[in-house]
Formats: structure tokens, C-alpha cells, sequence
């Protein structure tokens, strides 16, 4: 009995997955595509990984909202979907209706600071990174891709360097993203770089600061914090068009820098939305953030 039981079990998971094949349900979930594009403003290649949406293929009429995800110092394009495990969380949550579909988008602005390589998001001598992304990369993203290319179904966020980059990037091109989520930001570096976290100086004689220190004065150039200090009438009103929310663990070394951003969106009454969590600048603490970052992004998306 238990093995006509078995066999009759085996047969109707057979026929079930059979009939998934022949309908194509099978070939229909989401995916991960590891891409490169030419840059002529930066003079060589970039790479870029996007996450499209399971009804990308079947829909083929349908668009979508994009989020813009950034990665954070030391690290590349990869690390939101190999250490974050993106793919896995927007499935699951996506599959229980939390968040309705999008695509996801990392550009590649990092490397290895050991091997002092390029890192960051912004324009500096040699490294004109902000005018790839918006010349170059956004143009052909949005292009290439199904997407709703609006302000009310872009959003942008990231993790420290690119928490502060995607503050940073909103501030001052509010006119493109209804919202923004920072973990862990790269705020600015006055008093939120501690444990000896600050770049090293030039050693005497050199003729040009390498590029960590590079990337360090740029943090410090377009401090998010002073953005919101020193901002107009007109800059305050742009900001307040945005959804902001900023997500930092109690024990992380830029806690107090993420602090002081908020500090200067209450003096301006730009509206917030602030989570501290028990934990520090890992790897547990924003792949955790992103079960709440992404229902957010649905959630204005819808709006």
C-alpha cells in the first residue's frame, strides 16, 4: 500500500511539473543578469547587475519601477546579490505580496582600497563618476529596460559609501527620485568617521593624493549634512518632495554622522522616517534592512 501510495504521489508531482514546463510556468521566475557597457566619460568599462522582475519575460508590454542600489566602499556591483542575497528577499517578498514587482539596478563605483582602485560616486580628478551615471549609465539603463522612467518610480538607496551616495544623489537631483533609503550612510566625515576611520595623508613629496583620499575629500565636498544646512528655500522644497528614511545600527561608526543628518532634516522640517536597530556596518544588518527598505519603495511607488 505504502508503495502504490509513493508511486501515485511521484506520478501526480510528475504530471504537475510537466504541465508547469509545457505552460511555461517554469522559465517564468526572476533573475540576475551580471552585465558590462563602454563608458567614453570614464574611458573604460563598467559593470552593472540587475535583478528583472519574474513577469519581465511574460509581460512583455508592461513596465516597471526601477530602485537604483548602491554598494558601499571595498566592495562592487555584486555584493547587494552575493552578500545581501537580494534576489532571495525580493522573491520571497514579492511572492507575499509586500512588494510588487520592480527592477533593481547596482552600477559598479567600487574596487579594492588595498590596490588603491577608483571608489565612489561622485566627480573627482580623474574619476568623473556622477556624470557616467547620469550621462552615460541611467540613460542607457532606462533605455534598455521596461522602465517607468518618472520621478513617482525611481528611487535610489544604498549602504555607507553608497548610503551617502544615494542621500547625496537624491539632494541634489530631487527631481528624479520620490524617495530615498540610506543604511549605515557616509553622511560626511566631520564627526562621523570614527575608530580611526579617516583617510591617510599624503606623505610629504607626493605629487597627488592617492584615490581613497581622493574619494574622502569629495565625502567632504558635498557633505549630505551641509546640503541640508545651508539649503534655500527652493532646495528645502525640493527636498521635501522626497521620501527620505534612514536606517543605522546603534553600534555602527557612523551612527552619530546619520544623527547629525537628521538633526538638519528637523531643523528644515523636511519629513523623515529614522530606524535604529540593534547592530553595527555588517553585512547581517543590511540584508536584514532590506525587508523593510523594499515594501517602502513599493509603497511609494504606489502612491
Amino acid at each position: 500500500m505504502k508503495k502504490l501510495l509513493f508511486i501515485a504521489t511521484f506520478l501526480c508531482f510528475a504530471i504537475s511539473v510537466s504541465a508547469q514546463n509545457m505552460m511555461g510556468w517554469g522559465r517564468q521566475g526572476s533573475r540576475v543578469e551580471y552585465k558590462t557597457m563602454t563608458s567614453q566619460v570614464l574611458g573604460t568599462e563598467r559593470n552593472y547587475t540587475i535583478y528583472l522582475p519574474a513577469g519581465y519575460d511574460r509581460n512583455t508590454d508592461k513596465s516597471y519601477p526601477i530602485l537604483y542600489l548602491l554598494h558601499g566602499m571595498n566592495d562592487n556591483n555584486k555584493g547587494w546579490y552575493e552578500r545581501g542575497h537580494l534576489k532571495d528577499v525580493m522573491d520571497q517578498l514579492t511572492a507575499s505580496g509586500e512588494v510588487e514587482e520592480m527592477i533593481i539596478v547596482t552600477p559598479d563605483a567600487g574596487g579594492e582600497v588595498q590596490k588603491d582602485t577608483w571608489q565612489g560616486y561622485f566627480d573627482m580628478p580623474g574619476w568623473a563618476y556622477e556624470k557616467f551615471f547620469y550621462e552615460e549609465f541611467m540613460p542607457m539603463i532606462e533605455k534598455e529596460y521596461r522602465v517607468k522612467a518618472d520621478k513617482a518610480h525611481r528611487g535610489i538607496a544604498g549602504l555607507s559609501m553608497g548610503g551617502g551616495g544615494c542621500t547625496s544623489y537624491a539632494e541634489r537631483h530631487s527631481d528624479l527620485y520620490c524617495a530615498c533609503y540610506a543604511m549605515s550612510a557616509l553622511m560626511h566625515l566631520d564627526n562621523g568617521m570614527g575608530g580611526g576611520q579617516r583617510p591617510q595623508q599624503a606623505q610629504q613629496g607626493e605629487q597627488k593624493p592617492n584615490k581613497t583620499q581622493l574619494l574622502f575629500e569629495a565625502v567632504n565636498k558635498l557633505s549630505c549634512v551641509e546640503y541640508v544646512n545651508n539649503a534655500s528655500e527652493d532646495q528645502v522644497k525640493a527636498l521635501r518632495s522626497i521620501a527620505w528614511y534612514v536606517d543605522c545600527g546603534d553600534d555602527d561608526f557612523l551612527f552619530d554622522c546619520n544623527l547629525d543628518f537628521i538633526k538638519a532634516l528637523r531643523q528644515k522640517r523636511v519629513p523623515y522616517q529614522l530606524r535604529v536597530r540593534d547592530g553595527g556596518h555588517t553585512w547581517e544588518y543590511w540584508h536584514s534592512a532590506l525587508y523593510n527598505a523594499l515594501p517602502f519603495f513599493s509603497r511609494q511607488f504606489n502612491k
